[in-house]
């Protein structure tokens, strides 16, 4: 009959100095099982031939024990079903120190397949382990990294250190002894880039009482349970000198803020692209005048946002790529805007992420809007904006420059018209803002100045107006022109487009155009142009026979080009 492990490893404790070998040199030992393979879930350890732990369970440690020193020791990892060290599935011969003090691990994979990577079962031996810390008030602890299927890691201090802990810690592989006053922390398992947070720890050391104490804190299970035979999950579990099983360090939540991230680049060779956080496709195909929706991104770590062509595999030729830290419980919107193209855009605004620190998803009071303005046209000057439906034309944003946030209005959930004044106070254009109409009310959107006042100088792209995004995403709304005429200067006194709605012809009257010819083109409402209706010259008086019977049903806008200025007309095509 086999002695049970427990009984054993009293008794071996229990031995006075010398009693393995006459008074010979002695080691101190402790034994950690980390192997996470199920086919060894329970093993029979063997030394020179005699068992030294029966039934030993993973996650289990042995006390510190003493074993003879500077001669050989065959240990030898059997089943637990085994009758003796000739049943041994591992056998590994050790030669101890006198007086030293060792921590040895035993990880990886017995079994030939099930388990991806199938990383060697070996046994990791530390020869500078501790039994306590040089005093009451901390804590001495050793990290191992254990887990096979984990990549190099970092392990991150929030709580109190604020700092990395252990850098770059492989499979296999321990950290020396961090000597630490004893407190409660709080874990972060990163990876070596220190970009992503892979899990987070408690390791509360002052609410257990672990004063004094050395602990051996281990990366233990599968990150990937079902690549791995459906074996144990991974966490992070401290070994007592004492022994006994291991005490599993609870997991806490993941810090995140909120992020939306907004595509506003009006150049025509960034219509759509792919963005990608770290090396982690976030939006595949992201077109031009969409958002994406609000969602949970990890806070506290650096991340790489990268800004690639349609398609991309990899970050490697990237637009441009950007640096982020969010902080925990922070709510931000990220948009993208400028000018990618080398020529061909006037003026040439470089591409840029722009920021927003404060973001909402909803408005401050229930029967409201808030309103976010962001001023992304690359060619518009300084504006103002003033409401003239129900607030009598009251400026409600001052001296807006090109890539700046004004900060929210929270104005009534009413129906508004915008209108974008120039510095000066001269009147630009007019916009329909219908919050009440389009059921906005208790919601939180950004509005964008968005496209360019000049397409004929900017690549023909798309033409200016004002958009707004909603927290839920989706392409962008746009807001109607009052005024028709968008532009610094107008192509001419009147401008009508009848019928609007249209099915297979429409009429273009222009009344006292201000040039000899207008370019005609129709763009969806991501600003692509989608039929070109060709030069036309005028005159006092023009009209202009449309054929949109190509045009499938929906919101569509006839765009204006002349030398003199531009103009934007909403379409609606019906069938």
């Amino acid at each position: 009959m086999k002695l049970s492990s427990s009984l054993l490893l009293a008794a071996v404790a229990c031995l006075p100095l010398g009693a393995w070998a006459g008074g010979g040199p002695l080691a101190r030992v402790q034994i950690v099982h980390n192997c996470a393979d199920l086919a060894a879930a329970s093993v029979d350890v063997y030394v020179n031939g005699s068992l030294l732990l029966d039934n030993f369970a993973f996650r289990t440690a042995t006390p510190f024990v003493e074993v003879p020193a500077e001669t050989a020791l065959e240990v030898a990892i059997a089943p637990s079903t085994s009758t003796s060290a000739g049943d041994a599935i591992f056998t590994q011969s050790l030669v101890l120190a006198d007086g030293a003090s060792y921590l040895v691990v035993a990880s990886g994979i017995v079994s030939p397949s099930g388990y991806s990577p199938a990383t060697l079962f070996s046994l990791a031996i530390y020869d500078m382990a501790r039994g306590s810390s040089a005093g009451a008030s901390t804590t001495d602890v050793v990290a191992f990294h254990g887990a096979t299927d984990a990549p190099t890691v970092d392990i991150y201090e929030s709580g109190v250190l604020d700092a990395t802990a252990v850098n770059d810690l492989s499979y296999g592989e321990f950290a020396g002894y961090l000597e630490l006053p004893t407190a409660d922390y709080t874990l972060q398992v990163r990876d070596a880039a220190n970009s992503t947070i892979v899990a987070a720890y408690a390791a509360p050391l002052a609410t257990l009482g672990l004063g004094g104490a050395a602990l051996t804190v281990l990366a233990s299970g599968f990150l990937d349970p079902a690549a791995n035979s459906n074996g144990p999950a991974f966490g992070l579990y401290v070994a007592l000198p004492s022994g006994g099983p291991l005490v599993p360090l609870p997991a806490v939540a993941i810090p995140t803020a909120r992020l939306q991230v907004v595509h506003n680049c009006a150049d025509l060779a960034a219509a759509t692209v792919d963005v990608w956080l770290n090396n982690t496709l976030l939006l595949d195909d992201f077109a031009f005048r969409t958002a994406s929706p609000f969602v949970d991104a990890q806070a506290g770590v650096p991340f790489v946002v990268s800004i690639a062509a349609p398609n991309s595999t990899d970050t490697t030729n990237a637009i441009a790529q950007y640096v982020f830290t969010l902080e925990e419980g922070g709510s931000y919107q990220v948009v993208a805007n400028g000018i990618v193209s080398a020529t061909g855009y006037t003026p040439e605004q470089p591409f840029d992420l722009y920021v927003a620190a404060d973001a909402r998803e909803a408005a401050t009071v229930p029967t409201q809007t808030d309103i976010l303005v962001f001023h992304g046209a690359t060619d518009a000057p300084t504006v103002d904006v003033g409401e003239t439906a129900l607030l009598g034309g009251a400026t409600v944003v001052d001296d807006l420059s090109y890539g700046e946030f004004a900060g929210y209005l929270e104005v009534p959930a009413a129906d508004y018209t915008l209108e974008l004044r120039t510095a000066d106070g001269t009147p630009l254009l007019s916009y329909a803002a219908p919050l009440a109409t389009l059921g906005l009310e208790g919601a939180a959107i950004t509005v964008f100045a968005s496209g360019f006042l000049q397409p004929a100088n900017n690549s023909n792209g798309p033409a200016f107006g004002l958009w707004a995004s909603l927290p839920s995403g989706g392409p962008l709304v746009p807001l109607d022109n009052t005024t028709a005429v968008q532009g610094t200067q107008p192509v001419a006194d009147r401008i009508t487009l009848y019928p609007n709605p249209a099915s297979q012809q429409a009429q273009l009257l222009m009344l006292g155009a201000h040039g000899p010819q207008v370019d005609l083109q129709v763009t969806d409402m991501a600003g692509r142009v989608v039929l070109d209706l060709g030069r036309h010259a005028t005159g006092t008086e023009t009209l202009v026979q449309l054929d949109v019977s190509p045009l499938a049903p929906g919101s569509y806008r006839l765009v204006l080009n002349a030398a003199e200025g531009a103009a934007s007309l909403p379409l609606q095509i019906i069938r």
